[in-house]
């Protein structure tokens, strides 16, 4: 499945679709925070070595938004690894429902 982040998990059953977008919905939105640090770490950079007074005293404003781009990909990070354990967990009990189900035998009476 092109474009798909867990095209299946375990023993070959299919994560629900909606979970998989809200994967990808917040991997988009991680990866673009992170570009963002990029481009903020360049300009502290830029800033840092300048030595320009005004410039350095912008860089206290930087790296306030980069310490809470950080906060924002943990916490992304942390409802991911939630969903995921919940979705996990919910498929678990699905496959050890239908397991039961699957391994009971009919007694015969004699």
């Amino acid at each position: 499945m092109q474009g798909d982040i867990f095209p299946s998990m375990g023993n070959g059953s299919q994560v629900d679709g909606k979970i998989l977008q809200t994967f990808q919905k917040s991997f988009v939105q991680v990866q673009d925070i992170l570009d963002q640090n990029k481009l903020l770490i360049n300009e502290i950079n830029q800033n840092h070595e300048s030595r320009i007074p005004d410039n350095l005293s912008r860089n206290v404003g930087l790296i306030r938004e980069l310490n809470n781009n950080i906060k924002r990909v943990v916490d992304l990070y942390a409802d991911l690894s939630s969903s995921f354990t919940r979705s996990v967990e919910a498929s678990s009990e699905g496959e050890s429902r239908s397991d039961c189900k699957s391994h009971q035998k009919r007694i015969r009476s004699g």
